[in-house]
């Protein structure tokens, strides 16, 4: 017990909702599986733009670029080598290493700016890649990619296998989740912290700022082509939309909702969005007024995002307890919870700032 408490509260609430969600294909009645899949892929593609915007403070309009084209890659790694026995796993390597050479060199482009004009620049740079999508033959253009064989992972498991699939995706999302979580609780994600609350500061103590920038930017878009290249194996197809601007904003959206600059908001952020989506589907475009009604809402009275917000309420409410028990030392005590505490899982986010 004392070892589980010692646990960072992320680690905790990561092992909880674990128990569920490996009982999900027993009970496709009530969750469908593939439905579960899709909202997994889309909280690492939201988790990827955290880190880069929510940690770093770079604002991006082009993840799409990377979350599609690391589907297109992954995607025709498959329908050419799948058949003879390409394992998934290898094809998923292929996009990611796409992904993250297209980050490579958006980044290297994109940080000589800030603000607005690094936003522009990567929204500018998106569309190219859409636009090289539209025209390169092996894309299929307009049509897309559809028939993606899910091979057999290790070349023992087929993934073709619904139930098959929902573990990997579930495995994957969980390493791509801690891997990201490692990287903002490392000293570089102390580093990207102190770039984005003052960078001027961080030059000062003799930090390369553009490196690690550009080591963020290439980080964030790596993960967010795991998730792409899972997305097209999950739903064995890739689209024009995957690397269009919609996407890019639709991920934006997703962590804005949940919560910028939270371990947890994104996740919730996608899962709003995509059952969102999936649910009203029957209305046609109604369902795009809705998620608008819900940000406008969201951005009005839940500035922090969802999560946000609810950590703020904890710090708010654990310093007037201190304050009532009177006394520093109660509310040093409380201060000094750190990545143990629900409160410390705020992770140096801008709570005030998160808009």
């Amino acid at each position: 017990m004392g070892r589980i408490a010692r646990m960072p509260m992320a680690i905790r609430i990561l092992a909880i909702l674990l128990v569920p969600a490996l009982l999900v294909p027993l009970f496709p009645q009530v969750v469908y599986p593939v439905f579960v899949m899709k909202v997994l892929c889309f909280a690492l593609f939201a988790v990827a733009f955290n880190l880069l915007t929510g940690y770093t403070g770079l604002v991006s309009f082009g993840h799409a670029a990377f979350f599609g084209w690391a589907g297109y890659t992954t995607g025709q790694m498959m329908l050419l080598f799948g058949p003879s026995g390409l394992p998934p796993e290898l094809a998923i390597v292929f996009g990611v290493a796409m992904a993250a050479g297209v980050g490579y060199v958006i980044g290297g482009l994109a940080i000589r700016r800030t603000g607005i004009y690094f936003a522009m620049i990567t929204l500018a740079l998106s569309q190219v890649a859409y636009f090289m999508a539209v025209q390169v033959r092996w894309t299929r253009g307009e049509d897309g990619m559809q028939g993606i064989p899910r091979g057999k992972f290790l070349g023992l498991v087929d993934l073709s296998v619904d139930n098959h699939m929902y573990y990997f995706t579930l495995a994957v999302f969980v390493l791509g989740f801690l891997f990201v979580y490692r990287v903002i609780h490392s000293p570089f994600g102390q580093i990207l912290k102190a770039i984005r609350d003052n960078s001027p500061r961080a030059v000062s103590l003799g930090y390369d700022t553009d490196r690690c920038k550009l080591l963020a930017f290439v980080l964030s878009a790596a993960v967010a082509g795991l998730a792409g290249s899972l997305k097209a194996l999950v739903l064995q197809l890739v689209a024009l939309n995957d690397v269009s601007l919609p996407t890019s904003t639709e991920v934006l959206l997703m962590t804005l909702l949940g919560g910028l600059g939270t371990v947890w908001g994104p996740i919730l952020g996608a899962t709003l969005v995509v059952s969102l989506q999936n649910y009203l589907a029957t209305l046609g475009d109604v369902v795009t007024i809705v998620i608008g009604l819900i940000f406008v809402l969201c951005v009005s009275f839940f500035r922090r995002g969802f999560v946000g917000e609810w950590l703020a309420l904890l710090q708010w409410s654990k310093a007037r307890r201190a304050a009532a028990s009177g006394g520093p030392g109660a509310a040093a005590g409380d201060a000094g919870t750190g990545e143990g505490g629900a409160a410390g899982n705020v992770d140096s986010a801008p709570v005030g700032r998160a808009t």
